[in-house]
């Protein structure tokens, strides 16, 4: 007989960098998607996967909305525009950090038209001083016919609780989707080249982290090969760096979290190759998993 309980999914949705894998880190405790400052961070829709007793909180961690510059962003805004098709609520997410402007207003006449629920979090309140956030919170408040609205700091773990349990209640009672011990949908080979991508754009600057993107060659027992993909020569030489010690420095940051997740010591061995225009070529897009 099928365990019952309160499932379902809840889609996320808000502008590039306002937060979102560090929330759904945190409502799933684990490192379920990687995080950093640069935008275009989130290429896939990932499932992670909320656990409890009497419950499976699904949420959908996607691309930010934005508008399509190449074949790769075009993907990624059809990912997001179909993955609030048979969702039982969303999560809108605003920073309080940033001005509420044109693109959350844009975000927002989408979602609210949806005709489910929509709980509001407004993130990174723990760098903010209470008056910001109240006034925040009143502007957040005007962008439409919202259930809840959540303060919270994705990072500090401020009112992530109180959120997990609003999304919870609005679960319908069902099965769960996935295994109950399971925090992910991501293949472990996506999830170890997501880690050496975190890695690499957390070290490189700003002209290289939307043209780069890593893929697993070989996973083996005790080694892990991996070539990290940029689309020019000048990109090249920034990733490998002076004498091979940028390509290094990314492996060292990366291989304690990919052992962390494989359970055991790896060899791990990164190279970089140039693959010009793979954000514009469907065949590498569709090897990417993009």
């Amino acid at each position: 007989m099928s365990e019952r309980l309160k499932s379902g999914f809840v889609a996320i949705a808000g502008r590039p960098n306002v937060g979102k894998s560090t929330l759904v880190n945190a409502l799933c405790g684990g490192k379920v998607a990687i995080v950093s400052d640069k935008p275009q961070t989130t290429r896939r829709r990932i499932f992670g996967v909320a656990n409890g007793p009497d419950y499976q909180l699904v949420l959908l961690d996607l691309p930010g909305f934005q508008r399509p510059l190449d074949l790769m962003t075009e993907r990624m805004q059809r990912t997001v525009e179909s993955s609030f098709e048979d969702v039982d609520a969303v999560l809108f997410m605003l920073s309080s950090q940033e001005r509420i402007g044109a693109g959350d207003r844009f975000i927002a006449q989408a979602v609210f038209a949806l005709d489910i629920p929509v709980v509001i979090a407004l993130n990174k309140v723990d760098q903010q001083k209470p008056g910001h956030i109240a006034s925040q919170m009143k502007t957040a408040a005007s962008l439409g016919d919202f259930l809840a609205l959540h303060p919270i700091s994705a990072k500090t773990g401020d009112g992530v609780a109180d959120l997990r349990q609003e999304l919870i209640e609005l679960l319908p009672e069902g099965v769960a989707y996935f295994p109950r011990d399971a925090i992910t949908d991501l293949p472990l080979e996506h999830r170890l080249a997501e880690l050496v991508r975190e890695k690499a754009l957390a070290l490189t600057r700003d002209e290289v982290p939307h043209s780069l993107s890593v893929e697993v060659e070989e996973l083996g027992e005790r080694v892990l090969r991996a070539r990290i993909l940029v689309e020019t020569e000048s990109q090249k030489q920034i990733l490998v760096g002076r004498a091979g010690r940028m390509v290094k420095a990314i492996g060292v940051q990366a291989r304690p979290e990919v052992e962390q997740l494989l359970g055991h010591r790896v060899y791990l061995d990164l190279t970089v190759k140039v693959e010009p225009r793979w954000r514009r070529d469907p065949a590498s897009l569709e090897r990417l998993g993009i």
